[in-house]
């Protein structure tokens, strides 16, 4: 049975049972917060290993074949692109199509999260390298750390043969347990189906929502179904892009319902590899990359959220100079969501308003309901931009290889 078809049979599962079994208690609540987190964690599970072996093997191969350059700008360009029409489509949509205002209502602000980049470089770098590998949440001082390590053994290529075996053995063997995990999760995809539908129909009730929803899925249509597949007609002459949709579909399925980067992340390593067909030396390299730094589905989010936030607020024009200052915050901030793979975009609007000020600070409680759906479409454009990105930094590294869609997993 294709991987998507149980994933399918899990959500269908799911969305029934949410219906026929009452979760409206707080203990039921309780009950259901902690099966899905349980999900979640055992989704993130065989994560910080299989990055370490692989990117460490990652980083030798592509270091011998001299790739490593090439792969670093196109992966960085690929990011910093998408990130940044992601922004440009989410100010667009917002400023033309004038969304219904969500009521204000008086709520007591609780403490405001704080960017605090001076931790960020800390959990980067601390004072002992092996710690990096505890933390299972923020991936970038894993790939540092595992970068270093394949450089090195690059450097003493005669030394290291007996090493570079044994990692690359470790890393298969971690992939395989990965792969294992992810068909598991098609299971635990009830209880995150349950939870998801739960929270929507929850606040499809209210309705305050509803046209929000619908932007935010009409501007996935338009970069899943046109932008990005005309992108890889262009850049990669490839006559059938839908294949890729359809290669990830279970990623796609795992961020929109879930909202969490990291257990994302664990299929599009299995999916990148084994249905789009790119090599391990680029995929352990490239997908990492895109589930720490392209988080432009976050930016797209933000610019469309603070914009009706605003107009909630007042009715006077949003000037050319906020919307200015809206996509600049939103396509920076959404740089620095790495070791928030959960609730991501949320924090970045609470932050935006913070910096803000006049009157807005507590701007950000109008969503606040409604935030974890909208982390869950945020995720997905994420998802959906790691998918094509990967592909293209693949195809421009010649380190693709051909898959029949009969053989998809």
């Amino acid at each position: 049975m294709r991987l998507w078809v149980k994933y399918l049979i899990g959500i269908i599962i799911g969305i029934v049972a949410s219906f026929l079994i009452p979760a409206g208690s707080v203990q039921a609540q309780s009950t259901l917060n902690f099966i899905v987190d349980l999900v979640i964690r055992f989704g993130r599970y065989a994560i910080v290993p299989v990055i370490f072996f692989s990117a460490i093997i990652s980083t030798y191969k592509l270091n011998e074949e001299k790739l490593m350059f090439k792969t670093t700008i196109w992966t960085v360009g690929v990011i910093v692109v998408s990130s940044l029409v992601m922004v440009i489509i989410g100010i667009v949509s917002a400023v033309l199509i004038y969304l219904p205002r969500i009521p204000i209502r008086i709520e007591k602000v609780s403490e405001t999260p704080q960017l605090n980049l001076q931790g960020m470089l800390q959990a980067i770098f601390p004072y002992n390298g092996v710690q990096t590998l505890i933390d299972g949440t923020f991936m970038l001082p894993v790939l540092i750390f595992a970068g270093l390590a394949g450089y090195g053994a690059f450097c003493e290529k005669k030394h290291s043969s007996t090493t570079i075996a044994v990692v690359d053995s470790v890393s298969r063997v971690c992939f395989r347990v990965m792969a294992f995990i992810t068909e598991l999760l098609s299971i635990g995809m009830i209880a995150i189906m349950f939870k998801w539908t739960t929270d929507f129909v929850r606040l499809a009730k209210i309705s305050d929502y509803n046209p929000l929803f619908i932007l935010f899925f009409a501007d996935l249509l338009i970069v899943a179904v046109v932008i990005y597949p005309i992108v890889i007609r262009i850049l990669c002459h490839d006559r059938h892009p839908f294949r890729i949709l359809y290669g990830g579909i279970c990623s796609i399925f795992m961020a929109f319902f879930s909202g969490d980067t990291n257990a994302t992340l664990a299929l599009n390593l299995r999916l990148g590899k084994e249905n789009l067909g790119i090599r391990r030396r680029t995929n352990a390299f490239v997908q990492p990359m895109f589930s720490i730094f392209s988080r432009g589905g976050a930016a797209l989010v933000e610019s469309i959220c603070f914009i009706l936030i605003l107009r909630s607020y007042s009715s006077l024009n949003i000037t050319f100079q906020s919307v200015l200052w809206i996509g600049a915050w939103s396509f920076l901030l959404s740089f620095v969501l790495g070791n928030i793979p959960m609730g991501g975009p949320f924090f970045a609007i609470t932050v935006m308003f913070t910096m803000y000020g006049g009157g807005f600070d507590a701007g950000y409680l109008l969503l606040k309901d409604a935030a974890p759906i909208i982390c869950c479409f945020a995720a997905t454009f994420d998802a959906v931009t790691a998918l094509f990105g990967s592909y293209i930094v693949a195809y421009k590294t010649n380190t693709l290889e051909t898959r029949e869609v009969s053989r998809y997993v």
